[in-house]
């Protein structure tokens, strides 16, 4: 036989059992285990199979089924390594949104130019230059930031070894901000291009966005490896198509066939609108350098990458810059080059206007440019989706955000951040009516304060280390931050007025909330750390348990039962709406159980559970001892039957769930199962 030591020591979910030999006197040892299908033991523990996460209710299973419809089976975590990305799903989900910003930038640029009449528009290429200039200071520090930080974790976390505390909160918050922009341009962006060649979906433009963040958000919820070969193709065709349309449009240029812009539906005049000056050149780089964003996404997100990670995220940020400029490039010299003129009212973009110069209007090529423009522009938003959770979850472990978004969810994904970023984009989307005008003001001031932030900081890096080659890594990072620093303030200054004063509004309220989420963890952390680990258990005292009864009945009975098992001092209070009832309610009780206390609390205004918990703060005001109230409640057989009941304490519950010094036991009645505690 086994002691009562043994059998506590032996494994909780597992049983052994003495049976007999072939042979006369033989004995062995057989271990049972029952739960095997839900855990199995591995080197000493219990490791919970596929099995265990199945819920036991119907209702539970159908979810799961849904679920798994919807985002496919669970990973376990060792699948991780097989979710990371390669080069070519990596450009895909890490570039796309700085590759699709060419579908746009040249656009952006000329609308600016355009408000001083047509003959501005010239300066356009030189705007073009200007931007692609800056990508490649912006590449060459980025790359300095891959392989100092290998982790991840990009600006906020440069900013934040090399900076200080404050100045990682902004780059951070610079980029939750920009990610959420990221989406929500990325999507009207996408909805512009569908309305160049399909006008009526311009007046459903802020329901179409939304469907797409929720279709992108579903795809990021199957895990980064499966969105990013869904998500690889319509960039693929984009850049392949696009690329084909540049060629031949610049072919026909050179052989002298030059094609005949074709005409917005509402161009810009000819006369000037404002005198073109320095301010308003300045203004058209900033609407520009629109096609600078995403250009941090990869080397936020280098753990994504698969082996070796920095070579391929290094391969992949120089191939999605090389990528952007010649689209970037060739659609501002062709647009230039034809005299294509922006509509004024964005219902046909720059980019059908000039696909439709070079292949002709209606033309399959034409609408193969056009849809494939569409999704990269929608999709585009993925990067998005793939740098606002991680961002979220380094955050997190740093406790400056809900510890929620370090979570992966069942596919290894970081869920919170992605429903979080949808909820906010489609918010952004539909509040600025998901126009293009309304939105790029407010785009690129968060990821220039960041790329500032983070290349001074790696300037300091390397002033502090002096690493082989120092001076030319130090060079090359003071230059992209002097650089960055300086498109920042043009950004700031000349998008003020038309909207960029929200980020600025924004911006410091976010540095504000980190720093309080990480404030309270830290009083949180304080509180409930064992300063040492020689500290025993307290010493039990007996706690004065209340049990609230509203009927003498099998519930009520099995929680009186629960409750004298853990201490003699039991109060028992009936919350009664008229004499009469507290009268024979008292009657019948001590008739009943006639050796604990009964307290009758008569209640004239017909309220339950507010007259309970002032019963229960006067018990607290009179006595140091803790307090526990021991709920019964009786539990339906099916879901929708809990519907046909109050639910009294189910409410008691909540209502006591935040109430120091007190204790709330839940005491369940199923009336298939009455073996429960003193039911016997």
């Amino acid at each position: 036989m086994k002691t009562a030591d043994e059998t506590e020591r032996s494994p909780a979910l597992e049983r052994r059992e003495e049976q007999a030999g072939r042979k006369p006197g033989d004995r062995y040892i057989r271990i049972v285990r029952p739960a095997s299908r839900e855990f199995r033991r591995a080197q000493g523990h219990y490791i919970a199979t596929d099995e265990a996460a199945r819920p036991a209710g119907a209702f539970g299973r159908l979810l799961v089924r849904v679920r798994r419809l919807l985002f496919g089976r669970a990973l376990e975590s060792e699948a991780e390594a097989t979710e990371r990305l390669s080069v070519p799903t990596g450009l895909a989900i890490l570039g796309s949104d700085n590759i699709s910003s060419s579908a746009y930038a040249t656009e952006e640029a000329m609308r600016v130019l355009a408000l001083a009449g047509v003959g501005a528009l010239a300066l356009t290429m030189p705007v073009a230059f200007a931007v692609v200039g800056i990508l490649a200071i912006v590449i060459l520090s980025e790359l300095q930031v891959i392989r100092a930080y290998p982790n991840g974790g990009g600006s906020y976390v440069v900013a934040s070894e090399n900076h200080g505390r404050m100045p990682g909160l902004f780059a951070a918050s610079a980029l939750l901000i920009d990610y959420v922009l990221t989406v929500a341009v990325s999507t009207a962006a996408g909805v512009a291009a569908i309305s160049s060649f399909v006008p009526e979906v311009a007046e459903h433009r802020v329901a179409v966005g939304v469907i797409f963040i929720a279709i992108l958000a579903v795809g990021n919820l199957r895990g980064i490896r499966e969105a990013g070969v869904v998500f690889a193709g319509p960039t693929y065709i984009y850049v392949i198509a696009i690329g084909a349309m540049i060629l031949y449009g610049v072919g026909r240029i050179v052989v002298g066939d030059v094609p005949a812009a074709a005409l917005a539906p509402e161009p810009f005049p000819d006369e000037p609108m404002q005198a073109l000056g320095v301010l308003l050149v300045l203004r058209a780089f900033a609407s520009g350098s629109v096609g600078l964003t995403g250009s941090e996404a990869i080397a936020n997100g280098v753990p994504s990458m698969r082996r070796p990670e920095q070579r391929n995220a290094a391969v992949t940020l120089i191939v999605m810059a090389t990528t952007f400029s010649a689209i970037f490039l060739g659609l501002t010299f062709l647009a230039q080059t034809l005299g294509v003129r922006p509509d004024a009212h964005e219902t046909e973009t720059v980019n059908s206007l000039i696909t439709r110069s070079v292949v002709g209007d209606g033309t399959p090529f034409y609408y193969l440019v056009q849809i494939a423009t569409a999704l990269v522009l929608a999709l585009a938003a993925n990067t998005g989706f793939s740098g606002f959770p991680r961002l979220a979850s380094v955050l997190a472990n740093d406790r400056f955000m809900p510890r929620h978004f370090a979570d992966r969810g069942e596919r290894l994904a970081f869920s919170t951040g992605i429903l979080a970023l949808a909820a906010l984009a489609a918010l952004v989307l539909a509040a600025l009516g998901a126009s293009m005008t309304n939105l790029v003001p407010l785009y690129t001031i968060g990821v220039f304060l960041a790329f500032t932030l983070s290349q001074s900081g790696l300037a300091r890096r390397w002033w502090r280390l002096r690493p082989r080659r120092w001076r030319v890594t130090m060079a090359i990072n003071a230059t992209g931050a002097l650089v960055t620093g300086t498109v920042l303030v043009v950004v700031a200054v000349t998008k003020f007025q038309y909207g960029a004063w929200m980020v600025f509004l924004v911006l410091p309220a976010i540095v504000v909330l980190l720093h309080s989420i990480q404030r309270h963890y830290q009083y949180v952390g304080d509180a409930l750390v064992l300063p040492t680990l020689d500290e025993g258990l307290p010493e039990p005292v007996a706690p004065i348990v209340v049990v609230p009864i509203a009927r003498i009945d099998r519930a009520a009975r099995q929680a009186l039962g629960f409750a004298r098992s853990i201490s003699p001092h039991i109060k028992v209070v009936h919350v009664a709406t008229t004499p009469e009832s507290a009268a024979e309610f008292e009657r019948r009780f001590k008739r009943w159980v006639p050796g604990i206390a009964l307290d009758v609390i008569e209640s004239p205004y017909r309220s339950l559970v507010p007259p309970l918990l002032h019963y229960i703060d006067a018990l607290d005001r009179q006595d140091e001892r803790p307090i526990t109230v021991v709920v019964s409640e009786f539990v339906a057989r099916n879901p929708w039957e809990w519907l046909l009941h109050s639910q009294t304490a189910f409410r008691l519950k909540v209502s006591l769930l935040f109430r120091p010094n007190t204790v709330v036991i839940d005491v369940p009645y199923h009336v298939e199962d009455a073996r429960g505690i003193g039911s016997q």
